[in-house]
């Protein structure tokens, strides 16, 4: 017994290391850059810090296309696939959120993974589904990313034009993704007023 926990750890330690300054997508926020052909855009703004974990995997693999797209970055190594072990801290954080005590509420298997890895990796959270994580960004002081910040900070860093931002903005709602506004310019013009961002 005493082996395996020294084995767990240093699993642990190993795991931590090969990850540095990790992003790590839920299923929404990945979905949208597949759903539309752009996730050149996470490639180059985030080489070597992109991870899904299992449980986003597990979503992806439901429809063939988004499956196909995230086994072709895998098989490429330009995205991670991390799994929590059972009995680490991350796994004890993720069970109470996808469990909670009577009177909370619990949240999707995909951004209960990407906050408690968060969490225990000093990363970075990418998801849209503020009504779910918001609460939880605030309560651990967590980085967090959504699909109109990314597209915001390819702009800033000249990947994309305004007018391509658009052009992809209208690309995603067409295949129903969740964004905060109708188009890109419009979010761009209310970014000055970070209360009103993203919180659709």
């Amino acid at each position: 017994m005493h082996s395996e926990k020294i084995w767990s750890l240093v699993q642990k330690i190993m795991r931590k290391n090969m990850l540095t300054d990790p992003i790590f997508f839920d299923t929404d926020c990945i979905s949208a850059f597949f759903w539309v052909d752009q996730e050149n855009i996470l490639q180059t703004l985030y080489h070597d810090r992109l991870v899904i974990p299992y449980e986003t995997y597990s979503e992806l693999s439901k429809v063939l296309r988004l499956k196909s797209r995230a086994d072709a970055m895998l098989a490429s190594k330009q995205i991670q696939l991390e799994n929590i072990l059972i009995g680490s801290p991350e796994f004890a954080l993720f069970n109470e959120l996808t469990n909670p005590q009577v009177g909370q509420k619990a949240i999707g298997s995909g951004e209960a993974a990407c906050i408690a890895l968060s969490y225990f990796y000093n990363g970075t959270l990418a998801s849209n589904n503020m009504r779910d994580v918001a609460e939880f960004v605030k309560k651990f002081g967590l980085s967090h990313i959504t699909t109109a910040s990314i597209l915001k900070e390819a702009l800033n860093q000249r990947l994309i034009t305004e007018q391509q931002g658009n052009s992809v903005w209208t690309n995603m709602l067409s295949k129903r993704r969740k964004l905060p506004y109708s188009t890109f310019s419009e979010y761009l013009h209310n970014s000055l007023h970070p209360n009103t961002i993203d919180s659709r």
